[in-house]
């Protein structure tokens, strides 16, 4: 059976470091407070590292970030070919502004949501299905690292209400949301109340990020792919109508208490 490049080279540095250091593959499973089982299985290639796992072998073998590193690379690889781009984007950003009026975005999916999400198609196999679930949560690490980007998230109130996968699925999302929007200080929600009636918005979803250095980048995703666009009208109108639907939204307290009320209602 062949495996992926990356995930064969995280596995062969990962037993030549331990080695190096002296360890048995219990040894570092009691360190880094994994199962040995899994040490093994990552070892041979049977199971992908998660971005915990691999940032404390990073920590007790003193590997100065490799395994982490790696890890993020294997992490792209099960990305579709055109959301890669923009996952390193994404991973980059100091900031990122996004609108959805359709789903929770995905870097604040619960697990069962974002298996509902990814299952609706019928289009993916199971492995393929789990193996995009996994990728979508690990994405979810960079709310709570230590330069973590601002996230400003704007849904519209049709999200809270859409019934994706059942009472018991939304009710988890919908407390996963507040308790991130009051946990996280760098995460911003707002919910544009259906009262609003037509706006803006509700011509589809975007993302806009604000890189490090240079101009912002808009990405829009439909439904054979998704594109990002730096052109300077391009991102000028985009701002524009972020704007205009950031106008309609509730503020940010108001709209957890609005989520936290919806989440009682799926029972």
């Amino acid at each position: 059976m062949s495996h992926s490049p990356i995930l064969e080279f995280f596995a062969e540095e990962l037993r030549i470091v331990r080695t190096a250091a002296n360890m048995s593959q219990a040894d570092l499973a009691e360190a880094i407070n994994y199962s040995t089982a899994l040490v093994g299985k990552i070892e041979n290639c049977d199971r992908r590292p998660s971005p915990d796992f691999a940032r404390r072998c990073d920590k007790v073998l003193e590997t100065g970030g490799l395994f982490e590193r790696a890890q993020r690379k294997l992490g792209r690889e099960a990305l579709v070919a055109w959301f890669r781009e923009w996952a390193e984007i994404e991973q980059e950003a100091d900031a990122l502004r996004s609108f959805q009026p359709l789903f929770v975005p995905g870097l604040l999916q619960t697990e069962a949501y974002a298996r509902t999400v990814l299952s609706g198609s019928g289009l993916l196999r199971a492995q393929a299905l789990e193996q995009q679930v996994t990728t979508r949560l690990e994405r979810q690490e960079l709310l709570t690292r230590d330069q973590s980007p601002l996230l400003t998230v704007v849904m519209d109130e049709s999200v809270l209400r859409r019934p994706v996968g059942g009472p018991q699925v939304m009710r988890e999302q919908l407390r996963h949301l507040a308790k991130v929007g009051e946990s996280l200080p760098r995460v911003r929600l707002h919910v544009v109340p259906g009262a609003a009636g037509a706006y803006a918005g509700l011509n589809g979803p975007f993302v806009v990020a604000t890189p490090p250095t240079g101009d912002d980048i808009v990405y829009i995703e439909g439904q054979l792919n998704g594109q990002t666009y730096d052109r300077a009208d391009d991102i000028k109108r985009t701002v524009q109508v972020w704007e205009s639907i950031r106008g309609e939204a509730l503020p940010h307290q108001q709209s957890l208490e609005l989520i936290s009320e919806v989440a009682e209602t799926w029972t």
